[in-house]
């Protein structure tokens, strides 16, 4: 093979974009207190990875009480258009309101009991995302991030306005929390807005349009999200463009790392390399070694 072939076959490599379908989230509801879209990792075709599971909800009361997770992070982001306070404590003694646009990042590693709650009066509105954790982190430690609203970089112009929950985006850097460099963007188009965002090399994206239509263009291909909607991507040397095509206001949310690449087992909040494994957690749950809420 002469050398201009083989700079052709890395270009082409260099270039390459893998997408997945665009995919509606499964309404949930909870009794009376909780609404959801929910994602999961299984509808995007391997290319939602690091990420699990994605819950877009609203909740006004009380609905899942203490809970274990292990293997994986449980992150909280709030929307700032949220009502109140959302009451957040957990095994590690960590006992604090989240505010209107704040960023929780638990990692259960072996395992946490955590819990949250509406304060009376309060509309939470935001995701509850799990983030996988790779086989050499899901027996350590746990630990925990808070990020709050007022300590996210904005990247403004009159079109847009994005917030960098955690991560990295056009050179202005956020909170870096995971192992994998996680990047969750939160961002707000205006008529006619376009926002670009270069992954790095190898990062694997979700995107999700929270409200109003959006216009993803990556590599000269577009596609088109509608409020519900979202697709995951793997874009080696591409930047993605987020599009308003419209006159009403867009909202989206953008996450991009890079995978993990390893084959999990889930049962409920666990997330585990087997079933023993599983089965292990499962019993250390039941009997206390999980850690307790004071």
């Amino acid at each position: 093979m002469n050398t201009a072939t083989n700079q052709a076959n890395l270009q082409s490599e260099t270039n390459s974009i893998e997408l997945s379908k665009v995919t509606h989230g499964n309404p949930m509801k909870i009794r009376e207190g909780f609404n959801a879209l929910g994602f999961r990792h299984s509808s995007f075709d391997g290319l939602m990875d690091p990420l699990i599971m994605v819950d877009h909800y609203t909740m006004t009361r009380p609905t899942f009480g203490a809970h274990p997770h292990a293997g994986l992070s449980a992150v909280s982001l709030l929307f700032e258009d949220s009502i109140g306070k959302f009451h957040n404590r957990d095994s590690l003694g960590n006992d604090f309101d989240l505010l209107p646009g704040d960023l929780y990042w638990l990692n259960s590693g072996r395992g946490v009991v955590h819990d949250e709650a509406p304060r009376d009066g309060a509309e939470i509105h935001g995701l509850q995302v799990f983030v996988n954790l790779p086989k050499s982190l899901k027996h350590s430690d746990s630990t925990s991030n808070l990020v709050r609203a007022t300590q996210m970089p904005l990247l403004t112009a009159p079109d847009y306005r994005v917030r960098i929950a955690i991560g990295e985006s056009n050179g202005v850097k956020g909170a870096t929390i995971s192992p994998n460099n996680l990047t969750i963007l939160d961002g707000k188009l205006f008529a006619a807005g376009r926002f670009e965002h270069q992954p790095q090399f190898n990062e694997q994206s979700w995107i999700y349009a929270v409200a109003g239509s959006i216009d993803i263009a990556i590599g000269g291909r577009i596609l088109t999200l509608e409020s519900g909607q979202a697709v995951a991507l793997k874009s080696s040397g591409h930047a993605i463009e987020v599009i308003n095509a419209v006159q009403d206001e867009a909202h989206f949310v953008l996450f991009s790392g890079v995978a993990i690449g390893e084959s999990f087992f889930q049962r409920g909040p666990f997330v585990m390399s087997s079933e023993e494994e599983l089965d292990r957690v499962q019993r250390d749950y039941e009997n206390g070694l999980l850690g307790t809420l004071k």
